[in-house]
């Protein structure tokens, strides 16, 4: 591939190692907004699923979605101190821009949160664009796009979700998808990404080549 100008990363999932902190407030907040309760089996098998069908599946009311964000975002600036980024990741990133690669995050997660991850690991990015709505990155890719002055040819985005890959294509942006995160390689392959990343060595080989 070319190398691209840009990359686009999510933040949990993808750079964040978050899915155990996921789990371990589920249960609260499946009390406290009501929500069905899905039993071990249920919730590995709803890692196969886009997020609207994980919705659809835990009888989510629409009504109910933006406290739900507010109460999860909170709870996740509280976990900030205690996140930690996959093996490799760190430098990668410092790699990236090295190498002239813009590097920019797009996230449902705070800017706080994600800025105090950022710094614990001295990490400096080009820009954050944080507190996307779980279907509005289409709009945050636009708009960083604009901001770094790159088109989307020659951008990448890089996720861990089905939603992810579904933002990249309206605009014509390659959407990488990464094997580790939320979502189950196999139903990331299924919506065709430009490229599914093995692993952060494999991630490295393809955006910068080595």
């Amino acid at each position: 591939m070319t190398t691209p100008k840009l990359v686009i990363f999510d933040f949990d999932g993808t750079l964040a190692d978050t899915y155990g902190w996921f789990l371990s407030i589920l249960d609260d907040a499946i009390a406290r907004f009501r929500l069905y309760k899905p039993g071990p089996d249920e919730v590995e098998a709803m890692r196969g699923l886009s997020a609207r069908q994980v919705m659809t599946r835990m009888k989510v009311r629409p009504w109910k979605l933006p406290a739900i964000v507010r109460h999860t975002r909170r709870e996740k600036l509280k976990a900030a101190a205690t996140t930690q980024l996959f093996d490799g990741i760190p430098d990668l990133l410092r790699d990236l821009r090295a190498a002239g690669i813009k590097v920019v995050i797009v996230s449902s997660d705070t800017t706080e949160s994600v800025r105090q991850v950022l710094q614990r690991e001295g990490i400096e990015v080009d820009m954050l664009n944080c507190g996307a709505s779980i279907h509005g990155k289409t709009a945050k890719f636009k708009k960083v796009l604009k901001a770094m002055g790159v088109d989307a040819k020659d951008a990448v985005s890089v996720g861990d979700e089905i939603r992810d890959i579904d933002a990249a294509k309206p605009i014509g942006m390659r959407a990488g998808a990464v094997s580790w995160g939320y979502t189950l390689p196999e139903a990331l392959a299924k919506h065709n990404p430009a490229y599914l990343f093995k692993d952060v060595a494999d991630m490295r080989r393809i955006l910068l080549g080595q």
